[in-house]
């Protein structure tokens, strides 16, 4: 669809408010269109976009926003938000860099109420500014928009508890799609299915009150009467419900996908002063075809062929590595265990859930729990690896420190997705499971650049070590390798001649980019030496006593200076004697935005010819 005749006319809100209801239905259809259009070029999320069409469009026209305030939970569903609130003619730059972010950012529009990109905030969030309207004497209404994966985690419950007492003018929609990345789990996902298949008891509501209403003078007044005896039929249906339990009027469940039920649910919503939880039933990936019938693929996808759906095939990868040896690991010792927090085909645990379910646990949106559950099943003889990305591992931090380093646990955190991550940007890169773990005692790190370290890493933490072990390692598959290097030990190796007077530090992937430097500067006539750390926590010993005969250090990090393995390796060589010259290259104090890898690299001087640049500009 080259043309978008309504959506390219829709520069706010309120110009959706004007359109006629029977143009709504090609609003909808244009939106999709270029959802489609947009992602199969960018990449981004897809499924969970096209699921939420509808029930944006429904937001906006039934509530006043901004003056009421929509905080969408994890925030990768906003894509149709965007668009509605003045952001058509962006969309195109979605999560390329300088574009508009792939998540909701008050910084980019005074419709985005609340930045988000993890899972479970979005209840806190829109509690705390209902709150705040109710002191300033603010009538405005107050929307959370969430997930059922999304809210099984803890702190939505946590919310959802806390603003039952108290909420006023607050709803908070449940946008249930059954399904997260993986497929929902626990009792909270088969009480909704118990819910979804039993909503006789609302049709017959609704239409008996369409035909009573109509009666002349006392129509409404029956109507108000018998909707005591509705709520006891609901009631004898569900033995009342969850939301019922916490303090919430609940309506549905509510077609999803049908503008006028949810307007229906919406205004009756607006009129009751306690909170209130409508339940909204969507299809993930509505309107593709080859997203409706893979949802989970078309979750987060690169860019992707939109006649065919498919998109270039992916290569060997750090979790597909990780996930073959779990498996191998798995057949040849039964005490095993794999933990996921809602994403086995992300962390590539895809096969280890089929071969090995008795030792598999998917606990949901749960991360704190899962590590506190790592720490319990390794009490009693069990080796738990918990593999999570890097970013969301940043939710666990007290359950790694009290419960598993405090008491000396073995547990292995496998750590999917660090260093930068790229387009989903700032909520998303790997940058900061270094400097919290770097704090712990009773820990080690490790961080492989190839495959091969990975799987030496992975054994020795399993096998060689009884406390809490951390393996990092990045999206996608390896870099450049020099033809000549051989790994030889699972801490460290120096790379090149030991006898010239200037060494690079590195560890992870920053590795390739230094030998590639390394390359260009023997050429040019500069010869130095690279150590590349496996073992960043304890640093090996060994290696720093090496280290001291150099001159000049440049130490490069792919993550923060602060807290960082650089400022411990300097601090180590100081107290070791040395007198040389060192310089650390890290993330200092600042946010890294949405853009690729590589233009990341570039802004940060981790790319090859930053470091050439760097060391030259020292001799």
């Amino acid at each position: 669809m080259s043309e978008y005749t309504i959506l390219s006319k829709i520069n706010s809100p309120e110009d959706l408010r004007k359109l006629p209801d029977d143009k709504i239905p090609q609003l909808c259809d244009e939106i999709r269109h270029k959802l489609v259009e947009v992602v199969s070029v960018n990449g981004g999320h897809l499924a969970s976009n096209l699921g939420v069409v509808e029930l944006t469009v429904a937001l906006h026209k039934y509530f006043k926003t901004p003056h009421d305030s929509i905080v969408w939970d994890v925030g990768h569903q906003s894509y149709t938000h965007k668009m509605l609130t003045g952001r058509f003619s962006q969309i195109d730059t979605i999560r390329t860099k300088g574009g508009l972010s792939g998540f909701p950012k008050r910084s980019e529009s005074n419709y985005d109420d609340f930045n988000t990109g993890h899972s479970s905030t979005s209840i806190s969030a829109a509690y705390g500014m209902s709150q705040a309207k109710q002191i300033k004497g603010d009538k405005s209404y107050t929307i959370a928009v969430i997930g059922d994966a999304s809210f099984t985690g803890g702190m939505s419950l946590e919310a959802f508890n806390n603003a039952g007492r108290y909420g006023k003018k607050f709803i908070v929609v449940l946008n249930d799609n059954k399904m997260s990345i993986s497929k929902n789990v626990g009792a909270f996902a088969k009480y909704l299915t118990k819910v979804r298949v039993n909503p006789w008891y609302l049709r017959l509501k609704n239409k008996t009150e369409k035909v009573l209403v109509r009666i002349p003078y006392l129509g409404k007044k029956i109507v108000k009467f018998l909707m005591g005896s509705t709520n006891r039929v609901k009631k004898l249906v569900y033995k009342d419900t969850f939301f019922d339990n916490f303090g919430y009027t609940y309506f549905g469940p509510v077609d999803g996908h049908s503008i006028e039920d949810m307007g229906n649910a919406f205004e009756a919503a607006k009129k009751l002063d306690g909170p209130v939880l409508v339940h909204v039933v969507t299809k993930k990936g509505k309107g593709y075809e080859f997203a409706e019938k893979d949802p989970k693929h078309f979750h987060g996808i690169n860019k992707f062929n939109i006649e065919t759906g498919e998109s270039p095939q992916s290569k060997e990868s750090f979790s597909s590595v990780f996930g073959e040896y779990m498996c191998n690991i798995a057949f040849k010792d039964k005490r095993i265990c794999a933990i996921t927090a809602a994403m086995t085909p992300g962390v590539g645990l895809d096969k280890f859930c089929k071969e090995y379910k008795e030792r598999f646990f998917d606990v949901g949106i749960a991360e704190q729990h899962a590590v506190t559950f790592a720490g319990g099943l390794s009490t009693k003889g069990m080796v738990p690896v918990f593999a999570v990305y890097s970013t969301f591992l940043q939710r666990a931090y007290d359950q790694l420190l009290h419960d598993i380093a405090m008491q000396k646990l073995h547990a292995v955190i496998a750590i999917d997705r660090a260093g930068i991550v790229g387009d989903d940007g700032e909520t998303h890169q790997g940058v900061f499971d270094v400097p919290m773990l770097n704090s712990f005692p009773n820990t080690t790190i490790y961080s492989p650049c190839y495959f091969e370290g990975l799987l030496k890493c992975l054994n020795e933490a399993v096998y060689h070590k009884d406390s809490l072990v951390a393996v990092r390692y990045p999206r996608g598959g390896e870099m450049f390798r020099p033809k000549d290097y051989t790994e030889i030990s699972v801490d460290y190796d120096f790379y090149g001649n030991t006898s010239c007077d200037t060494l690079i530090v590195t560890y992870g992937r920053l590795f390739s980019n230094c030998c590639e430097a390394k390359e260009i500067l023997s050429d040019k006539g500069k010869e130095v030496c690279v150590l590349k750390l496996n073992r960043i926590k304890p640093l090996p010993e060994e290696a720093l006593l090496n280290s001291l005969s150099f001159e000049n250090i440049h130490f490069y990090e792919e993550g923060m200076l602060n807290g960082s393995i650089g400022y411990s390796f300097n601090t180590k060589l100081c107290e070791k004697g040395f007198r040389g010259n060192m310089e650390i290259h890290a993330i200092n104090d600042e946010f890294v935005t949405h853009q690729t890898v590589e233009q990341a690299f570039l802004q940060l001087g981790f790319d090859t010819q930053s470091i050439v640049k760097d060391i030259l500009e020292k001799i």
